[in-house]
């Protein structure tokens, strides 16, 4: 057991591959779903999409809820070399690649359950009337949002980071004050996605709870 729960990747694939039967016992065994049913495939996309938007998230809240305002509070001479050598890094490749994660999860399921298009229009060109879908309007909102906040991970927050961190030795030559402008500019953009997610939740789930589809 001390091997096991000792290292985190025999914890995140036992977890994953757990989840995974559960999912194929409940499906096919109990509701009598086929692998190639599209009930099956939707179950398991939105459970590798909510997987991968909690490792999203949950890494932007640990920045701004805990890294950023606590940094300041360690000794520089200790700052640098933990956080911005060791933590930070790990940290940035978990966040941005569970942003590609849920996005693409998230897409697909959209595609795969017909929903996609409308959903990117935001019910606009329904025949019944533009907007006249609350469901749809609901889904399509939280999608823009996280668009906008997918964006926001790769073309700002990660550039920047890599710039103020110099990972991988990317950036040897830049001064302290050029560092310091790209980390604040990491810092507002982070921040601007942790204010978006709030009212991206709100769609996502109001999606699920108020107009159920």
């Amino acid at each position: 057991m001390d091997k096991l729960l000792g290292n985190i990747s025999y914890v995140a694939w036992t977890g994953i591959a757990l989840g995974l039967l559960f999912l194929i016992f409940v499906a096919t065994g109990a509701l009598g779903y086929g692998f190639d049913e599209p009930g099956f495939r939707e179950a398991l996309l939105r459970w590798l999409h909510v997987l991968s938007g909690i490792m999203w998230i949950g890494h932007l809240y640990y920045f701004n809820f805990t890294q950023i305002p606590n940094a300041p509070k360690i000794a520089e001479e200790h700052r640098g070399p933990a956080i911005g050598k060791v933590i930070a890094p790990a940290a940035l490749f978990w966040f941005r690649w569970g942003a590609v994660a849920t996005l693409v999860t998230g897409l697909l399921l959209a595609w795969t359950r017909g929903y996609i298009w409308s959903a990117l229009t935001l019910d606009a060109f329904n025949p019944a009337g533009a907007f006249a879908d609350a469901w749809t309007v609901f889904i399509g909102v939280g999608m823009w949002l996280a668009i906008i906040m997918f964006i926001n991970v790769w073309a700002i927050i990660w550039p920047n980071q890599q710039r103020a961190l110099n990972i991988n030795n990317k950036y040897p030559n830049l001064d302290a004050a050029a560092k310091a402008a790209a980390a604040k500019t990491a810092m507002l953009f982070s921040r601007t996605n942790t204010l978006l997610s709030v009212p991206m939740l709100v769609a996502m789930t109001s999606a699920q709870t108020l107009v159920p589809h």
